[in-house]
């Protein structure tokens, strides 16, 4: 007699929360439990600007679910269709294999990806700030830039190779700025031939506040910190058009570098496209339980989710953060047993506990459970967060270690050269391209169909 097959799609925080409380709340011998993600690790997204400012080690934030998981079995490779009919979901591997995986309880967390806003060049000369890659290809394309300059003679191509736009004005973009330009800032004094004045970041984002969701006057307090450490922060400002070498704004500037971060905003999974569901801003509509209305046993939750956020009310979404799909994965786990056991679900409620931006140093706004602190005692609260929110002691010794060692040592400035071949883009990192239409999906798992039949 077989047990129940529980799917959970994506490694990400809402399903690696998932699998691990499932783990503790059923038996073995009570439900199969699988994991579809084309990476063995659970990273730590917030700290990808550490990551990418070389403070922190890949290995840092990257938390191998392997070692987090004693019985889940790990899938290496990304669901590319989801037939609900079927009770299947079609999962490349990453060897290339396309292979269909069968379920009586799915839970979809595939996260979200960059969001492009369809502007000319920018899917072809930009590069984001959500994987490990993306982190570490931008550190070592940053240091190249002034080694290129360096070893140029003309000044009009150091001005464009040592100039830097970031495109967000959110708290990934901020801190990727923040962080950056201390790198580069440290960097450039052992440049004796390169002149520092021509090192220039741009912050650019078309809101009018920098990060309005922690208020007025820490938004202001972040902005000003950036200014005065001679970040460029335009505000009210998109990008009109990327080029290989130019960033025109829509304003009519034209930023001449060859540095792109696009941290503007995020979107849902493509891989919620290939199911017939309600969607709300191209997330998947669920109910407060978490379930999926119409698509019998699947639950989904994260980034790709519309979560109603109870706390809050009048329709509310529960934002794409790491603190909301943390909680969901664990209510998500509780409520998967609850429908395997035959239980009432519950509804997800969770109450934010505030919000945490570090710049860098002893600077930092944060605003936990609603008091506003600036300067050290709120950098103490967000890297105290972030150690609490790593999911292993290993993880958090690293950090702390990295972090100590950063500020008495300072930065390193050294390229590993592994990005020296054709320039990176977002579609090379988030793989965009790599989902099936619902003719295709209905295809492979029909042939699967057949072929067990036969």
């Amino acid at each position: 007699m077989t047990v129940p097959r529980i799917l959970i799609v994506g490694g990400g925080f809402a399903g690696m929360e998932t699998a691990r409380k499932l783990e503790r709340i059923l038996k073995p011998d009570e439900a199969a439990l699988k994991l579809v993600t084309p990476y063995d690790h659970q990273l730590y997204l917030p700290l990808l600007p550490h990551v990418a400012s070389g403070i922190l080690t890949p290995q840092s934030v990257a938390v191998s679910l392997r070692r987090l998981l004693r019985r889940t079995v790990i899938v290496p490779g990304g669901a590319v269709g989801v037939d609900p009919a079927a009770k299947a979901v079609v999962v490349r591997k990453i060897n290339g294999e396309t292979t269909v995986q069968h379920y009586d309880y799915l839970v979809l967390t595939p996260g979200s990806v960059t969001r492009q806003f369809n502007i000319p060049g920018v899917d072809e000369h930009a590069v984001g700030m959500k994987t490990l890659a993306e982190a570490a290809w931008v550190r070592d394309h940053v240091i190249s830039q002034l080694d290129l300059s360096a070893a140029s003679s003309d000044r009009a191509e150091q001005e464009t190779r040592l100039q830097f736009v970031v495109v967000g004005g959110g708290y990934a973009g901020t801190e990727t700025a923040a962080y950056l330009h201390q790198l580069t800032s440290a960097a450039v004094k052992r440049y004796p031939g390169l002149d520092p004045d021509l090192v220039k970041w741009h912050l650019v984002d078309i809101a009018p506040r920098l990060m309005p969701e922690l208020g007025e006057r820490l938004g202001a307090k972040a902005l000003d910190i950036l200014k005065r450490r001679g970040v460029n922060v335009s505000l009210g400002v998109s990008v009109a058009e990327a080029a290989a070498d130019t960033v025109t704004l829509t304003d009519g500037r034209k930023l001449p570098c060859h540095t792109l971060i696009w941290t503007a905003g995020v979107a849902a999974s493509p891989l919620i496209a290939t199911l017939d569901a309600e969607t709300n801003r191209g997330r998947l509509v669920v109910r407060p339980d978490l379930t999926v209305p119409g698509l019998d046993g699947v639950f989904a939750l994260g980034d790709a989710a519309a979560v109603p956020d109870l706390a809050k009310g009048d329709d509310a979404i529960c934002p794409p953060t790491a603190q909301h799909a943390m909680r969901q994965g664990w209510a998500a786990a509780k409520n998967v047993a609850a429908a395997l056991h035959g239980a009432p679900l519950t509804a997800y409620h969770h109450r934010d506990l505030g919000l945490v931006v570090d710049l860098g140093g002893i600077q930092a706004v944060s605003k936990p459970v609603g008091i506003e602190l600036t300067g050290l005692p709120a950098q103490v609260v967000a890297r105290g967060y972030h150690l609490g929110a790593l999911r292993t002691v290993p993880a958090r010794l690293r950090t702390l270690t990295n972090w100590t060692l950063n500020a008495v040592a300072g930065y390193d400035f050294v390229r590993t050269g592994f990005q020296a071949g054709r320039p990176a883009t977002l579609k090379d990192f988030e793989r965009t391209d790599a989902y099936l239409s619902p003719d295709l999906i209905a295809s492979h798992t029909g042939a699967e169909a057949r072929g067990r039949t036969d």
